[in-house]
Order: C-alpha cells, then structure tokens, then sequence
C-alpha cells in the first residue's frame, strides 16, 4: 500500500494540532514529525513536549524524524510517544556499533527503527546494514527547510534501494521525503517507494482529500502491473 505522511513542517507549531484535525478529516493515518535540534540542521522545531501534547489529544499515528547530533543521548526523550517509526540520521552516527546498538533499543522498545540519508549519502553506505531496519528514509533535499526543490537524482537512488531490498526479500519500507507535490508523486511511487512525506505541497493544497485518494489509485495500477 502507498502512504502519504503529512510533515508537521510547514505549519506553525500554534497551529499544528488544528492541521492535524484537518489532516485526519482528509484521510492522513501518519503525520511525519519533523524533530530538529538546531545543530544537525539549522532550524529548531517539535519539542518533545509538543509532541506529547499532540500524542494526548489526537489519534493520528507518528512517524518521528530525529534531524538532530548524538542521537543515541537524545533518542530515550521520545521513546514513550505512541510512534510506530523512530526514524535518525546515518550520518549523525560515529560508528556501525552505534548504528547496532541503536537498532537493538528502538526495536526492543516496540518501535520500528528507520534510518535516513542525505541526497549526498548513497545507498552503498548502509547496503550491508539493511537488515537492522526496518525503514530507510531516502531524503530528496537537503534537510531542514520545506519548499525545497525535489532532487532528480533521487528516482536512480531509490530504484537502487528498491532492487537491493526486492532481491534479498528484506522486510524494509522505502520512504521518500523533500519535494513530492502531485506532480511528481507518480514517479517517486515508480521507482519504488511505498511512503511519500508531503510538507509544502500538503499544507498548501486547497482539497487535502484528493491527495490521499491519488495515492490510493497509484497503488491499485501498480498493483496491476
């Protein structure tokens, strides 16, 4: 099935929990938290008690981003949020024994552990630690700011990961994020990718539905082929 995960980013955070009730009328089952410590990535945003409040007062499913350094000190914060992803950096890690030692918390915690890559990160970097995760998150912009454009290169890149996935039959969602509008969605379904993290182009469509219902239909004619 293909998902659209709506980013908390770009609605103000006064706001957040009246986008989100919009969000749920539309048909969204996930909202990507986009969590930033204002080191990683130069904006802050989503502290963990905002996310709590959100937790307390809706019933959407979390999808938590960590954009943030060190993220085996900070990953405990959010442990008890009702989040079926975790979701950190590749490249905030200083080890592969962290990278292991991350897996084994956020799983042995009932969570499912993501990892996320740069545009300038390939595949190749983390092909032989695929099997402690259970969701890559291939980043099409760089980190941080939404509006961005979609990087063209990213179609190849997810291809890559789709193929490498598919022939070791690995149990491994492929989510895509930075750029996607209704545009490009279609290609970005195309080449592989089973969750699609919509910012920009989400907070700013006139009828939230017919996004959600695009994605429904992309799934049945790839299911057909």
């Amino acid at each position: 099935m293909i998902k659209i995960f709506p980013s908390t980013n770009p609605s103000p955070e006064d706001q957040l929990l009246d986008y989100i009730s919009v969000l749920q009328s539309a048909g969204a089952e996930f909202i990507h938290c986009d969590v930033m410590d204002g080191i990683f990535v130069g904006n802050h945003c989503l502290d963990v008690a905002l996310l709590d409040d959100i937790a307390s007062r809706t019933t959407i499913g979390m999808d938590v981003h960590l954009m943030m350094v060190e993220p085996m000190t900070n990953v405990q914060k959010y442990m008890h949020l009702p989040a079926t992803y975790i979701t950190t950096h590749y490249e905030a890690y200083n080890s592969v024994q962290n990278i292991i030692k991350m897996s084994n918390y956020i799983r042995n915690n009932k969570k499912l552990m993501g990892i996320s890559i740069k545009p300038n990160t390939p595949i190749e970097r983390i092909k032989k630690l695929l099997p402690l995760f259970d969701l890559v998150l291939i980043m099409s912009v760089e980190p941080g700011m939404s509006g961005q454009t979609f990087n063209e290169s990213t179609y190849e890149k997810i291809k890559e990961l789709r193929t490498i996935i598919d022939s070791q039959n690995l149990n491994i969602k492929i989510e895509v994020d930075g750029g996607i509008n209704e545009n490009n969605m279609q290609q970005v379904v195309d080449a592989g990718a089973d969750i699609l993290v919509m910012g920009n182009a989400m907070y700013l469509a006139r009828d939230k539905s017919a996004i959600f219902k695009k994605s429904k239909m992309m799934y049945r004619r790839k299911s057909n082929i």
